[in-house]
């Protein structure tokens, strides 16, 4: 029983673990990684995907975020970036905002239940969307 209780813990808390550090910002980098401007004044017009994430609520994040194809993926925390917080009206986590050429195109937030009503699949037909419309 112990060993189950283990495994299960172990389990939950890794939802937050497991995304490397690159995958990370907060306001700090937020321009360079989102709205993509270079120092040479390129935009970024890469698809980037952005989960708004909490600490209080780490069990609810989204854990597919390996699965995302044709996107980057940061996350955030949001005691880290209370400027793109309120900028992106960020009220709910985990909320994810899909981002192309630095505009929001999709996004999808956590209900008063604090759980995200959305799974990989929406959210990459989202994705394939987005990049197909903006081919034109």
């Amino acid at each position: 029983m112990k060993n189950i209780i283990l495994i299960l813990f172990t389990t939950l808390t890794m939802a937050q673990v497991d995304v490397p550090d690159k995958y990370w910002i907060s306001d700090d980098d937020w321009e360079e990684k989102i709205a993509g401007v270079s120092a040479f004044g390129d935009n970024n017009e890469e698809t980037i995907v952005v989960e708004f994430w909490a600490e209080f609520n780490k069990d609810n994040c989204f854990n597919d975020w390996s699965k995302i194809e044709d996107a980057l993926y940061y996350r955030v925390d949001i005691t880290e970036a209370p400027k793109a917080k309120k900028e992106y009206r960020v009220r709910m986590v985990p909320t994810i905002l899909i981002f192309k050429n630095g505009s929001v195109e999709e996004s999808f937030k956590a209900g008063l239940d604090l759980e995200l009503p959305t799974d990989i699949t929406e959210i990459q037909y989202a994705i394939d969307k987005i990049n197909e419309q903006s081919r034109f």
